[in-house]
């Protein structure tokens, strides 16, 4: 008997299996759209609209390495906080050992809190931010002791506006608040609709320049793309790049590529998690992406951001 060539067979059919297992198991997207990755103690946390129009709240995915995400279930329910529908665009950060959720419902903005990134987020009072007119997409960002919630109205198409915040995070300074971007430009409304969208802000600082990255068109649209603005000021005005989009379907290949938020991960590289369209045939579910970016030096003394197309992947559960 030839042992080390059974022994040999047994390796490669072995090697199969775990293959083909390991394949199985990552062969189902997450389709969370709208989404955030929230970085914390070697561990990645991910956020997003629940798909199906699901109603009941958030839930959390969990990863140590960005390529195996496991569900954790939910971290806002319905009752424990504001809102009854439409759950949308959550952002997660940090403050003074708390963690928050900035996010929408009945197109409201609401902010809940938590002992930890797994929740359950909520409100002891359940409230959104009070404004005059319906906002979505939250993003709150921190800079030189001042809060800042960058946000869309809905007011003659969706506009992203700012207004500083109270160090409550419950509420506005609404005569603080100004108009940011709204779609001006071709490819920020490629059908040339009535209620032109821009939407999904983010904001960077970098070397005392701000960069406000933002998506157009609407979700559904196949050229539903990510574009910038930059600033010497967190409340502008802003200066459109002139080489937008920076991501589009021309990066991936696939429709509805957007919405999403920058994290810079465990070795330092900055990182875009967004969504794209299930299908490039018709407009239905959308499915989680990441994408690595970086900053070069570009034509004046500012810097660029610039995808890597090459890095552009779907995230599996």
């Amino acid at each position: 008997m030839n042992t080390k060539k059974i022994s040999l067979n047994l390796i490669i059919l072995l090697s199969i299996a775990f293959l083909t297992t390991l394949k199985a198991q990552n062969t189902e997207t997450l389709k969370l759209a709208d989404p955030t990755i929230f970085y914390h103690k070697n561990t990645y946390y991910l956020y997003g609209t629940v798909e199906n129009a699901w109603d009941g709240g958030f839930k959390v995915y969990t990863s140590t390495n960005k390529k195996k995400w496991i569900d954790k279930g939910v971290v806002l329910k319905k009752g424990d906080a504001f809102g009854t529908k439409g759950f949308w665009a959550p952002q997660v950060f940090e403050r003074n050992g708390k963690f928050y959720m900035a996010y929408v419902a009945n197109e409201n903005i609401a902010i809940a809190e938590s002992n930890s990134p797994l929740g359950p987020f909520n409100q002891k009072v359940k409230k959104s931010i009070d404004a005059p007119v319906r906002m979505i997409d939250p993003f709150v960002f921190f800079d030189n002791g001042k809060i800042y919630l960058y946000h869309v109205r809905l007011d003659d198409g969706n506009r992203i506006y700012v207004a500083e915040m109270n160090a409550d995070l419950a509420s506005i300074k609404e005569e603080t608040a100004k108009q940011c971007i709204f779609a001006t430009e071709f490819w920020e409304n490629t059908e040339k609709v009535a209620w032109s969208v821009t939407e999904g802000p983010t904001v960077l600082k970098r070397k005392g320049l701000y960069y406000l990255f933002y998506s157009a068109n609407d979700f559904r649209n196949p050229d539903y793309a990510v574009g910038y603005a930059t600033s010497k000021n967190p409340e502008g005005p802003w200066l459109k790049y002139k080489g937008n989009p920076v991501l589009s379907k021309k990066n991936t290949k696939v429709n509805g590529s957007g919405h999403g938020d920058f994290f810079t991960d465990k070795s330092g590289k900055l990182n875009y998690v967004f969504h794209t369209h299930e299908s490039n045939s018709k407009t239905g579910k959308r499915r989680t992406a990441i994408i690595s970016a970086d900053f070069s030096k570009g034509t004046n003394e500012f810097e660029v951001l610039k995808v890597n197309n090459s890095t552009f992947k779907f995230l599996y559960k």
